[in-house]
């Protein structure tokens, strides 16, 4: 069990640190495969040697350590710790003040909240303010609007299930991009409430399917 304090030090310890230090953490620690610094880099869109550098401070206090790749030992990969673990999970949790007010809303304005909440990231990934971000509406697995009725309407392939606009991530270990030209057709089915079967006439939608791309 941790200990509030223990956990208040961690969010005081992972605060303290310069941000590209803390974002290279929470890189690291949501990457679905171990992360080299050139991986690193390109999430963060930092240079070369501001990642060595974000690298050096994170591997000094503790929160990651380098191992060479077992097929290239040229390369390297980066790995949390079990402090960095730590550390990462604590720093990711919301205040308690915003987590018992997000409670309080109603089913609805969660689900307003999470949507407003992923055209916001969308606009700062479209004018480059962010790199990168694993949400469900940018994944392959993803099928907007396909239920008409009830609160969960989309359809995760993934997990083969009904998920609702409260459901979706903005940060998924198993999202899977789709090509960088269908995002944003996928991302119009989205926001206009149209499903995929409901698209089939569009000639883009077709080729989203013909492509094998979407299925």
């Amino acid at each position: 069990m941790v200990r509030p304090a223990s956990r208040a030090r961690r969010r005081k310890h992972w605060a303290a640190a310069p941000a590209g230090v803390s974002a290279g953490l929470a890189v690291i620690a949501g990457s679905a495969a171990p992360i080299g610094l050139g991986g690193l880099a390109e999430q963060l869109a930092i240079t070369a040697g501001t990642t060595s550098a974000t690298v050096t401070t994170l591997v000094g206090k503790g929160l990651v350590a380098k191992r060479r790749r077992k097929t290239d030992r040229r390369e390297v990969q980066l790995k949390l710790t079990a402090k960095g673990k730590r550390v990462a999970a604590s720093a990711g949790e919301w205040p308690e003040a915003v987590l018992a007010a997000a409670a309080a809303l109603s089913q609805g304005d969660q689900a307003g909240l999470v949507r407003g909440l992923i055209a916001l990231i969308r606009e700062l990934l479209e004018r480059g303010a962010v790199p990168t971000a694993r949400m469900c509406v940018g994944c392959r697995f993803f099928r907007p609007n396909e239920y008409p009725t009830g609160a969960k309407r989309h359809h995760c392939q993934y997990i083969d299930a009904p998920i609702g606009d409260s459901d979706l991530r903005v940060e998924c270990a198993e999202m899977e991009p789709i090509e960088a030209e269908l995002a944003p057709r996928l991302w119009n089915l989205f926001v206009k409430g149209r499903s995929l079967g409901t698209e089939l006439q569009m000639p883009e939608e077709q080729e989203m399917r013909g492509r094998g791309r979407v299925r």
